[in-house]
């Protein structure tokens, strides 16, 4: 109870930032002086672009002018400032993107404020950062974005899916050329991110596993460099961030006996896209006030609007009708008739019927959506992964939709229809705990009386952000 009061006063907290924009941290800074509000320390992804371009956003609404980015001479390491014309005051926020890692090292030794992060923070770390805070609660930990591993090739590849499982031979050396999986006879070359991005942390824990990087793959601390290479090289093959992708051709991709999917606003968002993955700011528990203050806006809606600019999926919730809703199944159909499935989906804590951190604030997202289509009706529609017998992965299933339905009715939302499905149109491989944890979630379908419905979600979000809507 204490966790869903914290994500309600917290949405409240947002509501008022956005509205008094005097009551910034901004305005209470010493005059006539230069001031560094905090430092971000960690992932290139988050670092490159999207920090930046949030950190200017949030000047230029507090009313600074003269907003800039200045480098400082490290590479991949910059300064963003801005003028307080009335206090006379230079106020500035470094940027260090040298990957994940140096973000929860940051943290540790006091040299940073925030840890941008993109991957969940692993156990050791978060054993070292103990005495610090608990990186796993509401409180510090925060889900800016969400991104996609993009596995891209040269533009003429004919190439056009593959498995996790063929990414994952590729990328270990077991396979050497294209006309192994079906293409042209031709070396396949390998680009990949180098050990401090979180990048690629994201792509050894979701393809590699144990297996190591083949010894000929090429290494780069910046995607953009790995993304124009790959762009340049016939048979090469390399993974980005999605706002990386440039001129480079991303693959569709499929886990296990998942659908081959290519990441658009509503796989991507919901997380159903194989290689979908969370982008993380961590804080300590008690933090600045202008560190407070940043992480609110970069949740809020304006924020949101940044991370989708940038080229990222924003966690605003739209209605999207999927690509391949006709191929479902008939029963599924049925349940969802006039309907649009919303983007997001909620999933728990592992082991736990509880929300996970971004299920509390995704609540809080479906409630405001809902304050603004007062006459819609909601289908909550749980899954699962397989258990002994049939019957029990639909029990789960349904209790999970259920859990989703217990919260709506306290914010004073009571659904329409609240299911289990089992094991059915799986996402990812069950074959291993992270691929279960994926498949355990809840669906949000709604039908809105009188609405027409949009057009299927498509395009590949990456070639038009907007466009899948």
């Amino acid at each position: 109870m204490f966790r869903q009061l914290s994500a309600v006063l917290l949405t409240v907290l947002f509501s008022c930032l956005s509205l008094v924009s005097q009551a910034s941290v901004l305005d209470t800074l010493p005059s006539d002086s230069k001031v560094r509000l905090f430092a971000i320390h960690g992932s290139n992804t988050i670092g490159e672009e999207l920090a930046p371009n949030l950190l200017q956003k949030w000047f230029r609404d507090a009313g600074l002018s003269q907003v800039r980015i200045e480098p400082t001479g490290v590479e991949n390491e910059r300064l963003i400032s801005g003028r307080h014309e009335k206090l006379r005051t230079r106020v500035e926020v470094l940027v260090a993107a040298h990957g994940s890692g140096t973000g929860y090292r940051s943290l540790l030794d006091g040299s940073g404020d925030i840890a941008a992060s993109s991957r969940p923070i692993k156990d050791k770390e978060y054993d070292l950062l103990k005495p610090v805070a608990d990186m796993r609660s509401f409180a510090t930990e925060h889900v800016v974005a969400i991104d996609g591993l993009a596995v891209i090739v040269h533009p003429d590849n004919p190439i056009s899916e593959l498995s996790v499982d063929q990414i994952a031979a590729i990328f270990s050396g077991a396979v050497q050329d294209w006309s192994e999986l079906g293409g042209f006879r031709g070396a396949i070359h390998l680009h990949a991110r180098d050990d401090k991005s979180g990048t690629w942390d994201s792509f050894k824990s979701m393809v590699l596993d144990d297996q190591p990087l083949a010894a000929n793959a090429l290494r780069y601390e910046s995607t953009a460099e790995l993304s124009d290479a790959v762009a340049a090289q016939p048979g090469a093959i390399g993974f980005v961030g999605l706002s990386s992708v440039r001129s480079a051709k991303a693959i569709a991709v499929y886990d296990g006996t998942s659908r081959a999917m290519l990441p658009n606003k509503l796989t991507v968002a919901t997380e159903d896209y194989a290689l979908a993955r969370r982008l993380f700011l961590y804080t300590r528990a008690q933090v600045k006030p202008a560190v407070e203050e940043f992480i609110q806006f970069a949740l809020a809606d304006a924020g949101q609007q940044i991370v989708a600019d940038t080229g990222f999926v924003s966690q605003e919730v739209m209605a999207v009708l999927p690509e391949f809703y006709h191929e479902l199944p008939q029963e599924f159909r049925q349940l969802t008739e006039d309907a649009q499935r919303l983007t997001l989906n909620f999933r728990f804590e592992q082991g736990s019927a509880r929300l996970d951190n971004k299920g509390l604030k995704d609540l809080q997202r479906l409630v405001r959506y809902l304050e603004a289509q007062p006459q819609a009706e909601l289908v909550l529609v749980g899954f699962g992964d397989p258990k002994k017998t049939e019957k029990r992965s639909q029990l789960l299933s349904k209790l999970r939709a259920m859990s989703v339905r217990r919260e709506l009715v306290r914010e004073g939302i009571y659904p329409q229809a609240s299911v289990g499905l089992g094991d059915d149109l799986l996402v990812a491989s069950v074959e291993g705990e992270d691929g279960r944890l994926k498949n355990r979630r809840v669906e949000v379908w709604v039908r809105t009386p009188g609405a027409q419905i949009a057009p299927p979600a498509t395009q590949p979000v990456m070639n038009n952000l907007a466009g899948a809507e």
